[in-house]
């Protein structure tokens, strides 16, 4: 599986906005848009305003890399959003929400969407009682996500300290005493974190 390798923390200042890809990092002095907020790159400002075009692929670079998302799997989401009934720009967010890493991310099982793709990677998760180490699986109303093995139990609730501020969608539940989450409802526009304007997304894509 394809995956970014290089300074995460450039694709924040790129993007110019926090995307919470390092964890515990991005929550203290130390993160990358606070000390240097400019592009990163010698040149980080450039004349004149930008073009329709460049509005329209930022939007879309900032989404794919807040839930780590490579151009190939985008482009099969957007095929399957189109496929949708209702909003197609609404319908790619859902999706996106609903990807099991994501889903361990928002239930404080992992420091940030790589390290909750990580656990799932590497067979920390079950789903439904099975084990499933496919971050991209799209998770249905009921869906019951539980961790794997005494050890990753205890690693996670010891970093329950630092991830006690985040807040859990009204889309799922946690038990935290036997970390088991459920999928109580599938996610609406509402419960997506991101601030992006999905119609620029639709319209970079659809040419």
């Amino acid at each position: 599986m394809a995956r970014h390798t290089k300074a995460v923390c450039k694709l924040c200042r790129r993007e110019g906005e926090k995307l919470f890809l390092k964890g515990r990092k991005c929550d203290t002095a130390k993160c990358s848009i606070s000390r240097r907020p400019t592009p990163p790159g010698e040149h980080p400002y450039r004349r004149g305003r930008r073009s329709e075009y460049g509005m329209q692929l930022r939007e879309k670079q900032k989404v794919k890399r807040f839930y780590g998302i490579q151009e190939k799997q985008f482009r099969r989401y957007f095929e399957l959003a189109e496929k949708q009934k209702g909003n197609t720009g609404e319908n790619l967010l859902i999706l996106f929400e609903r990807r099991l890493d994501n889903a361990v991310y928002l239930l404080r099982f992992g420091l940030s969407r790589p390290h909750g793709r990580q656990l799932v990677t590497h067979g920390h998760v079950r789903v439904n009682g099975r084990k499933c180490d496919i971050p991209s699986r799209l998770l249905k109303q009921g869906d019951k996500i539980e961790l794997k093995g005494d050890k990753t139990k205890k690693a996670v609730k010891e970093g329950f300290g630092t991830t006690r501020g985040r807040d859990i969608p009204g889309w799922l539940s946690l038990d935290e005493e036997s970390l088991e989450g459920l999928v109580a409802q599938l996610p609406t526009r509402d419960d997506v974190s991101i601030t992006t304007e999905e119609q620029l997304i639709v319209e970079f894509s659809s040419k």
